[in-house]
Formats: structure tokens, sequence, C-alpha cells
């Protein structure tokens, strides 16, 4: 069985015991979440409505919280020889999937 949920306004496909990476969320390391999912699938039966997936949610507990790689973004401006580099460090939790239903 696994259910589609939205975290940090993206999507990601999870199943019970997995451990995703999402945006940076307001827990302590241990703290137990719930998501409301968008989408279950267990087997063949498929629950995407609004009404069949009122009541389900998807728990998780925060493992813990990092930075992920830094990315560098260079700008360049040529025959005057202007430069300019910046970075970014997106801050994550790690999540870990402990129940679906």
């Amino acid at each position: 069985m696994y259910a589609i949920i939205r975290a940090g306004g993206k999507q990601y496909k999870v199943a019970s015991g997995d451990v995703i990476q999402v945006d940076r969320v307001a827990a302590d390391p241990g703290g137990a979440l719930t998501f409301a999912p968008l989408m279950l699938v267990d087997g063949d039966n498929v629950k995407s409505t609004p009404g069949e997936l009122e009541g389900l949610q998807v728990s998780g507990e925060v493992v813990g919280h990092l930075r992920g790689p830094k990315i560098r973004v260079s700008n360049y401006h040529a025959k005057t020889g202007w430069k300019k580099t910046k970075g970014h460090r997106q801050e994550l939790s790690t999540v870990r999937i402990t129940g679906i239903g």
C-alpha cells in the first residue's frame, strides 16, 4: 500500500517505513507529524476522491534536520567584466513514515 502526500508544496509517493526528505518542518526530532493523503493505492483499490479519503491520514516522525547541497548561481555581463555569485542551501527535514490509514 502506498499514498501520495503533499508536504511543502511538493508531492511525494510514500509507503510505511519509507524515509523522505521534505522542506523544513517546525517539529523537533522525534516529534510526530500527520499528512493528509491526496491519493491512496492498495493493490487494485485506488482511492482519490475527497469523500473516500476523509478520515485517512499518513503519520510520520521527524528523524532529524539538515541542510541540502549548496547551489551556486553566477551572473556575468560580457564586455564590462561584471560578475556576481550567489549561493543557496535549502533547509530540510528527514521524516520516517510510520503508518498509513
